[in-house]
C-alpha cells in the first residue's frame, strides 16, 4: 500500500506529464487549487469518488494510484468503461476532458457523447467505429481517423487542424460553428453531410462523395475538390483560392456564394448547376456544358 505521500507524488507526476496546473486541475474537479496542493503534498487524500473522476481526467486506472508501482507511462493510454450491456444499456468509453497525447485508440468504439472538451493530438484512430460521436468543444490535432466510421456524427465549435479522415465515412455527420485546417477527405463519404457556419481551409476533398452533401454561411479556402458533385447545395459562402479540378457538377444549388476567386480546371456541368455558379460571377472558362 502506497503512503499518502507517495500518492500525492503520483498526483503531481501525472498532472505535469499532462501539462496541467493545480488549477485546472482543480478546475477540472470541482475542487480548490488548495485541495490540489495538499494532495501532492501528502497532506491529505481525495475521497474515492474523486479518486475516480481524476484518474479519468489524467488518463489512468485507479491502480496507478493504490498499491500498484505502475508508473504514469505504463499507465497510458487507459480509458475506463463506465457501463455495462445489461438492461439495454450500450457499453461506452468515457474520453471527456482529457488531454490525450500519443494514444494508440484504434479500434475504439462507443464513444457516443463521452468525447466533449477533449484536447487530442498525435492520436490513432485507424478503422474505430465512432458512428453517432457528438464533439462539442474540442480541439484535435495531427490524429489519424482512416477508414473510421464517423456517420451521424456531429462536429460543434471544435478545432480539427492537421488531421487525417482518409477513407472515411461522414455520411450524414454535422460541421456547426467548427474550424477544420489542413484535413485530409480523400475518399470520403459526405453524402447528405451538413456544414454552416464552418471554416474550411487547405482542406483536400480528393475523391470524395459529394451527394445531397450542403455548406451553408461558411468560407472554403484554398479547399479542393475532384469527381463529383451531386444535388449539393452551396449558400452563402466564400470559395476563396478553392480549386475544382476535373469536378463533374449536376443539379448543384450555388445562392449568395462568392466564386470570383475560385478556380474551375477540365470541369463539367449540367446547365442549372452552370447558370447557378454564373449568377455568383465565378469563372467558368474551365467548365463545358453537359
Amino acid at each position: 500500500m502506497l503512503s499518502v505521500f507517495e500518492i500525492g507524488e503520483k498526483i503531481a507526476i501525472a498532472r505535469k506529464m499532462k501539462n496541467l496546473s493545480q488549477a485546472q486541475l482543480a478546475e477540472l474537479l470541482s475542487v480548490s487549487a488548495q485541495a490540489v496542493g495538499k494532495w501532492e503534498r501528502g497532506e491529505s487524500m481525495p475521497d474515492i469518488l474523486t479518486f475516480g473522476r481524476l484518474a479519468e481526467i489524467l488518463g489512468v486506472s485507479l491502480n496507478y494510484f493504490g498499491g500498484s508501482q505502475e508508473t504514469f507511462e505504463e499507465a497510458l493510454p487507459v480509458v475506463q468503461p463506465i457501463e455495462t450491456e445489461k438492461s439495454g444499456q450500450k457499453s461506452g468509453w468515457d474520453m471527456s476532458l482529457g488531454n490525450w497525447v500519443d494514444a494508440d485508440f484504434s479500434g475504439l468504439h462507443g464513444l457516443a457523447e463521452r468525447f466533449n472538451k477533449a484536447n487530442i493530438e498525435k492520436c490513432l484512430f485507424v478503422e474505430s467505429e465512432l458512428a453517432g460521436l457528438i464533439l462539442k468543444g474540442n480541439n484535435i490535432g495531427n490524429c489519424d481517423f482512416t477508414r473510421s466510421d464517423l456517420s451521424g456524427c456531429k462536429f460543434s465549435n471544435s478545432n480539427l487542424e492537421n488531421n487525417m479522415f482518409e477513407g472515411c465515412d461522414f455520411s450524414r455527420s454535422e460541421f456547426l460553428r467548427s474550424n477544420v485546417k489542413s484535413c485530409d477527405f480523400s475518399g470520403t463519404d459526405l453524402t447528405g453531410c451538413v456544414s454552416k457556419w464552418c471554416n474550411f481551409q487547405r482542406v483536400k476533398l480528393s475523391d470524395a462523395v459529394l451527394r445531397d452533401t450542403e455548406f451553408h454561411w461558411g468560407n472554403l479556402t484554398e479547399t479542393t475538390f475532384d469527381g463529383e458533385i451531386t444535388n449539393c447545395v452551396f449558400t452563402n459562402c466564400e470559395l476563396v483560392r478553392s480549386e475544382f479540378n476535373g469536378v463533374v457538377i449536376r443539379n448543384t444549388f450555388f445562392k449568395n456564394c462568392k466564386l470570383k476567386r475560385a478556380k474551375f480546371i477540365n470541369c463539367k456541368a449540367d446547365k442549372l448547376s452552370y447558370a447557378f455558379m454564373k449568377a455568383c460571377k465565378a469563372d467558368l472558362t474551365g467548365v463545358e456544358i453537359i
